[in-house]
């Protein structure tokens, strides 16, 4: 797959998505939220893809906003699709049936941080700055931040950082559970290989059923998240790879699974 503002490479089941804009800090314009769009569209269908990792180019920003000079040009009608488009395309990566892990290297900032929050897993280098700073520029967040932020760190937190627009260092991300893990930068990369190599390892539609169930929490109420997790629950244990699993773990031995 090539694109203009985007790079990707699959290896080993695992695709890595880097949004390379280098010289804007991999700034989002919208040539680029199209071309993840397509991306992750193609990749949701890719049967040799089971976990999915984006980042940013360079050692400086994983995705350092939305593009200024295309804000700058938004009148009411305009902003109102604008939003709407990268809702549309982060939600993709929220619903992807395939676990999305965000690597934040250096800054995701403004969009950086939305598309971060759209992703299943956060792991961040020492050097990653997160933060929703819109109202500096006389905007909110746009591309779902006020709704994914709110539901990840609590109301208070995420209201006091929207609304002062103050900078969240990888310390203070991994204490508000806003990340999953903080390393090393020269680390990040082969860390989140690490976890897309574990998560490949498993039963994959075990992986999908886990992902449909995670997907509709504060879609439904508690009872039909539960009732719609028997099912699937019960879909897994009509599985090949359920008999292999149990039976790998009374004998001791490592499952082979085959995805089915």
């Amino acid at each position: 797959m090539e694109f203009k503002n985007l790079v990707v490479e699959v290896e080993n089941n695992i695709a890595v998505v880097t949004v390379n804009r280098p010289e804007k800090l991999n700034a989002l314009n919208n040539e680029t939220i199209e071309e993840l769009d397509e991306v992750f569209s193609q990749l949701n269908e890719n049967e040799d893809v089971y976990v999915i990792i984006l980042t940013g180019s360079g050692d400086k920003a994983f995705v350092a906003g939305a593009d200024i000079s295309e804000l700058n040009n938004l009148d009411e009608q305009k902003a109102k699709m604008f939003s709407e488009k990268g809702q549309k395309v982060f939600s993709r990566i929220e619903k992807m049936e395939k676990p999305v892990i965000a690597a934040v290297n250096g800054y995701a900032l403004g969009g950086g941080c939305e598309i971060a929050l759209a992703c299943n897993i956060r792991l961040a280098s020492d050097n990653a700055v997160f933060g929703q700073p819109e109202v500096n520029l006389g905007i909110i967040p746009g591309y779902g931040g006020t709704q994914r932020l709110t539901k990840l760190i609590n109301s208070g937190r995420a209201a006091q950082y929207i609304l002062t627009g103050d900078m969240i260092n990888a310390e203070e991300a991994l204490r508000i559970g806003l990340v999953n893990k903080v390393y090393p930068q020269a680390e990040l990369m082969i860390k989140a290989k690490e976890m897309g190599k574990k998560i490949c390892s498993k039963g994959q539609f075990a992986v999908r059923m886990a992902m449909k169930a995670i997907n509709i929490v504060g879609e439904v109420s508690g009872t039909e998240g539960q009732n719609y997790e028997a099912s699937v629950f019960a879909l897994c244990c009509g599985t090949d790879d359920f008999k292999e699993g149990t039976s790998a773990f009374l004998e001791k031995r490592k499952p082979i699974f085959k995805n089915n």
